[in-house]
């Protein structure tokens, strides 16, 4: 069904963040009150039209805003953790903005002074903006049939985006096409793409409430259609040159994918440790707490670890970034992104570790259907599909073993 959006650019603006401790204080704060409903909220699949309005009120969206254009240009680390935070609260919620950093890090790369001024504008008064990239075969993953087709001054585009993230609550949609020479050509892996940005009440565009995944069910990633939509060139960003030259785009992305799976690992630990205190112990340990049992005392153990080193991980890959985008080059990028991928594994394995070890602390009570505990496992192997650690791994072994730096592209 189409779904009325969430517009929010409208009475007071967002609050200004100030500098990267205020950063994780509102995270810390917003994280809190995300926690709250969170069940109920995937139980029943009610959209969070209010959490995202609050996200939007924060400031946070406007975190990575260059100095110049008035925000504080909020580093990798910051970044990560405050990505960190939100999912330990929700990672629905968490996962609505994901998209709207990286595309604020094509605009960067990419847009013109006139574009970034206008689109810095925007977020620093709360818009969210939210992506229309993937679309379905039978064509290749990395072609898009979508097109952006020149028509006098401006382009019309056309097509129809998959897992839509977030486009529901969007103040803006970014649409990723290609460029192709003439309108009757047929996209191909090597036809030029850029990015346009749509304002959410275009005509054309229409944003179907589709997405029926079993984790992740409040993201309100659904189908975006495009029908002949008029986009102004002033609105349309160049992105295949970003992959031309070093970058840390797509660590960037991916690093905030791994802090969402770790912020899922470290909330479904804390909700192990709540579980095992509630939990009765097994009548052959001779004790009167769960939480004094030696095979329990081991799990929680073994479970620390896993989650404390992906947690360690995902910091060490931020100042990797961080330190890439201060001296860029072949090395210090691909360095940047085999720390990401390190991260991003390790990652994956401690969500899906804790989301399922969290029952074997709580015992048989933490499997009720109320307290809909398997949320955080759904969201965790749901989130987690979205770029295979297999071919992380690859990346990472042959880096390890020759130097082979990886390939440079969105995912990696």
């Amino acid at each position: 069904m189409v779904t009325p959006r969430l517009h929010s650019i409208v009475g007071a603006p967002a609050t200004r963040i100030t500098d990267p401790a205020h950063a994780l204080t509102v995270a810390a704060e917003l994280s809190a009150s995300f926690a709250e409903g969170a069940a109920a909220r995937d139980a029943h699949r009610e959209l969070p039209h209010a959490q995202v309005q609050a996200l939007k009120d924060s400031g946070l969206l406007a975190l990575s805003v260059p100095v110049e254009y008035g925000g504080i240009a909020a580093p990798a680390t910051v970044l990560a953790e405050v990505f960190r935070l939100l999912a330990h609260g929700d990672p629905s919620l968490a996962q609505i903005p994901h998209s709207h950093f990286t595309f604020l890090e094509a605009l960067r790369l990419q847009g013109s002074d006139t574009q970034r001024a206008f689109f810095y504008e925007k977020v620093l008064a709360g818009a969210l903006f939210a992506n229309a990239q993937s679309e379905r075969g039978p064509h290749p993953i990395d072609v898009d049939a979508t097109t952006l087709i020149l028509d006098g001054d401006d382009y019309v585009l056309s097509g129809r985006k998959y897992y839509s993230t977030g486009a529901l609550f969007a103040d803006w949609v970014i649409v990723r096409a290609s460029l192709p020479d003439s309108p009757g050509q047929t996209p191909t892996s090597s036809t030029p793409k850029a990015l346009a940005f749509i304002a959410a009440d275009t005509e054309g565009l229409q944003v179907v409430d589709d997405w029926d995944g079993m984790g992740q069910r409040t993201t309100a990633s659904g189908t975006v259609t495009l029908d002949e939509v008029r986009v102004p060139a002033s609105q349309v960003v160049p992105f295949t040159p970003i992959f031309s030259r070093p970058a840390t785009y797509g660590a960037r992305a991916q690093l905030l994918h791994a802090a969402l799976d770790v912020g899922i690992a470290t909330a479904a630990l804390a909700e192990g440790v709540r579980q095992a205190a509630k939990a009765r112990p097994h009548f052959e340990a001779g004790v009167d707490s769960a939480a004094d049992d030696p095979t329990v005392v081991q799990i929680a153990g073994e479970l620390t670890v896993t989650v404390r080193g992906a947690q360690a991980l995902l910091a060490e890959a931020a100042r990797a970034v961080d330190a890439a985008s201060t001296d860029l080059d072949e090395d210090s990028s691909a360095t940047a992104s085999v720390a990401v991928a390190i991260a991003k594994v390790a990652a994956t394995r401690a969500s899906l570790d804790a989301s399922s070890t969290l029952f074997e602390l709580g015992g048989t009570r933490s499997a009720s259907g109320a307290a809909n505990l398997a949320r955080y496992w759904r969201d965790a192997r749901t989130h987690t599909l979205h770029d295979a650690t297999r071919w992380k791994v690859q990346h990472i072994g042959r880096y390890t073993l020759s130097g082979t730096k990886p390939p440079r592209h969105g995912q990696l």
